[in-house]
């Protein structure tokens, strides 16, 4: 066991370790950037652009279309000590921290970003890195542990025995101080979970679980009180003291969490307003003309006074030029020692960093995945699973829903007999009960939406693929869909009357399954398209009314114009309500209509019997048949060619309507696939 400024579980040897040894320096790092500068379009793009156009006559200057979130930013950051970046909003200091972390395109960000003198981007990136987002992106019903050993799975190798991924769990939890709360919740709004400082410790815990050689965060101390916030703070200083390279966004620190940063980097509408240590803050205002009174956090009078240069015409770039200045004036030359990048992540890994480093240590002997897919969904799966299961009120109200319902068209439609009127409020019932089956699948819309920044940040550094994540959600799905479609078709088969026995109903269930299938399916490929709850709502219950318009209950396939008959093919309620309708009458032998039945819905029907009977003779003698009140007319066949549902059987219509499913869960992995990069363009 080595230790350097807080606990590293050592994966190699112990026999080096001895009694009474000094400790080992670190490994030098030094990130460097320079001259860094990103600039994006502004939204009134196109309006400037056409009020150039009509001030080109006359020569007036064009309005511009671009803003600078970065102007030439440079600076260095080491191992051993904090580096922030502080500012007011719209700064440019998180933007700055995300081109470090090379979360910006390549193409859009100028300058140059190197570790030990290297340039720093891709593969080797991000093996070495981890970036903490600024909000607490963690599953609400696992422990502190649990959502600690699931980062482990997924970020160390499965060479590593899991009693090591054990211990490097428990390491961390002593390092972040979180031994108290390793067994309680997470929490959340409906859920007594860790506190808000702790849940921050998590958070970043998640995200070093690999012990990576650099650390980006974005406001770790946001929305925390003085006390949590000094405490995170002194977490990350002993990550940095163990030899990694840790750069920070924060907005006000307190006085405490000014003592204990190594470097300060101001920054005022992207450009640099002061780089030096916190200490430099007094002497740099004091030679600007602006001394900051005694028993004053130099850090609050520095924001203070950038925001009020800031409202005056061109006073931040006056701060601006001033820094240049001064850091000429100031500037100390210091000989740094270093070495060559991937010598010291060699070092680094046998001194127990980068645990899912291979033997060779190197960054391009890091493999993209540490895991091979099957163990990925696996850990996907359980980690769901556990969630999901601690949380049964969710599923009982699907299963509350879902049993109300059948139990309402179960009582509506109760015994249903073979005639004419039978046959319609068959018809009814199924175009009600199929299409509700895809309305109830609404409620996975927001599990991706709640889940979309999770997934965001874990595959940002890849602890997992794509088609894991996109497999996983599949199976987890299954199970209740399965429960579901058995609950409703129990509640309403042998309440309604419909025929065929246990074959009949075996089928029955089978197509509600594959309709609930198909209907998730679709619900979180609109998720992923849609990353905003209501929005989403809304785009679903409009388009499953366009398929249930053209599904051939209001309008029969033969009828609709052939500009629409596209849709009517592509209608996700269509091949479940034909199949249903082909389960029930498929029996050509079974008859609901009889003799004087058929005048049903006609002016005849209001007549006397024997009217009807009368009717009846004389179409029997016109016809040259004996037609008696007992003589079937309509036979479940002569149903569907009238309902125009012949084109495709049953099973057909079955396979086809699981195929959608497949189909949206393939259309889910692209749009995954092309839509998270998780990169600014």
């Amino acid at each position: 066991m080595a230790t350097s400024g807080h606990i590293v579980v050592d994966f190699g040897t112990d026999e080096d370790a001895s009694a009474g040894q000094p400790p080992v320096a670190p490994v030098p790092y030094r990130l460097s950037f320079t001259d860094l500068s990103y600039t994006v379009r502004t939204r009134g793009g196109r309006l400037a652009s056409l009020l150039s156009r009509a001030r080109a006559s006359t020569d007036s200057p064009s309005p511009s279309t671009t803003r600078a979130l970065l102007d030439g930013i440079s600076g260095e950051a080491r191992e051993g000590e904090l580096f922030a970046v502080m500012g007011a909003s719209g700064s440019g200091k998180s933007t700055l921290v995300d081109a470090l972390a090379g979360r910006i395109e390549r193409e859009s960000l100028h300058g140059t970003v190197t570790l030990n003198g290297e340039p720093l981007h891709g593969r080797r990136l991000r093996a070495i890195s981890a970036y903490v987002m600024q909000d607490d992106l963690l599953y609400p019903m696992l422990t502190v542990r649990e959502t600690l050993m699931y980062a482990a799975e997924f970020r160390l190798s499965r060479a590593l025995s899991p009693a090591r991924k054990r211990e490097r769990v428990d390491a961390l939890i002593y390092q972040l101080g979180l031994t108290s709360a390793a067994d309680t919740v997470i929490g959340d709004e409906g859920h007594r979970g860790v506190s808000g400082g702790e849940r921050r410790r998590v958070s970043i815990g998640t995200d070093i679980i690999h012990d990576p050689i650099l650390l980006f965060l974005d406001e770790p101390t946001s929305g925390l009180d003085s006390a949590s916030a000094f405490m995170v703070v002194q977490v990350l200083l002993d990550i940095a003291r163990s030899g990694s390279v840790v750069v920070m966004t924060i907005h006000q620190p307190s006085a405490r969490i000014l003592g204990i940063l190594g470097r300060l980097l101001l920054l005022s509408r992207g450009r640099t307003v002061y780089a030096g240590t916190p200490a430099g803050l007094i002497p740099f205002f004091h030679e600007f003309g602006k001394p900051i009174p005694e028993n004053e956090n130099p850090a609050e009078f520095a924001l203070d006074t950038i925001r009020e240069l800031e409202r005056q015409p061109d006073g931040a770039a006056l701060l601006a030029d001033f820094n240049a200045r001064w850091q000429a004036d100031h500037r100390i030359i210091e000989t740094v020692n270093t070495m060559p990048l991937e010598v010291a992540i060699s070092e680094s890994v046998c001194r127990g960093k980068l645990v899912a480093g291979t033997v060779t240590g190197t960054a391009s002997s890091v493999p993209t995945y540490a895991n091979p897919l099957t163990v990925e969904v696996w850990v996907l799966i359980k980690r769901s699973f556990t969630n999901t299961r601690r949380m049964p009120e969710l599923f009982g109200m699907r299963l509350s829903t879902i049993m109300m319902t059948g139990l309402i068209l179960a009582t509506i439609f109760l015994r249903l007999d073979d005639t004419p009127k039978g046959v319609q409020e068959r018809l009814g019932f199924f175009a009600m009960g199929m299409s509700t089956m895809f309305y109830v699948c609404a409620d996975a819309l927001p599990v991706f939406v709640q889940e979309r920044h999770i997934y965001l940040r874990e595959t940002a550094h890849n602890s997992y693929r794509r088609l894991s994540y996109v497999l996983a959600n599949s199976v987890v799905s299954f199970p209740p869909l399965v429960i579901l479609s058995l609950a409703f078709a129990v509640t309403t088969f042998f309440a309604v009357g419909l025929a065929g026995g246990g074959a009949s109903f075996a089928f029955f269930a089978l197509i509600i399954l594959a309709s609930l299938w198909a209907g998730s399916g679709f619900v979180t490929f609109l998720s992923a398209v849609v990353p905003h709850v209501m929005v989403g709502y809304t785009v679903v219950v409009a388009i499953l009314a366009y398929f249930l318009l053209f599904s051939g209950f209001f309008i029969n396939r033969d009828r609709i114009p052939n500009y629409w008959i596209w849709f009517h093919y592509i209608s996700l309620v269509k091949y479940p309500y034909q199949a249903v309708l082909q389960n029930e009458f498929g029996d050509a032998s079974r008859c609901f209509a009889r003799g004087v039945q058929m005048f049903e819905g006609t002016p005849i029907a209001g007549m006397t019997e024997a009217v009807k009977l009368k009717v009846l003779g004389a179409i029997s003698a016109t016809l040259g048949t004996n037609m008696t009140a007992a003589t079937c007319v309509v036979t479940g066949a002569d149903v569907l060619r009238q309902q125009a549902v012949t084109d495709l059987g049953k099973w057909m219509c079955l396979l086809v309507t699981a195929a959608f499913g497949f189909f949206f869960r393939a259309l889910f992995y692209v749009v995954l696939l092309v839509g998270s990069k998780n990169k600014r363009k």
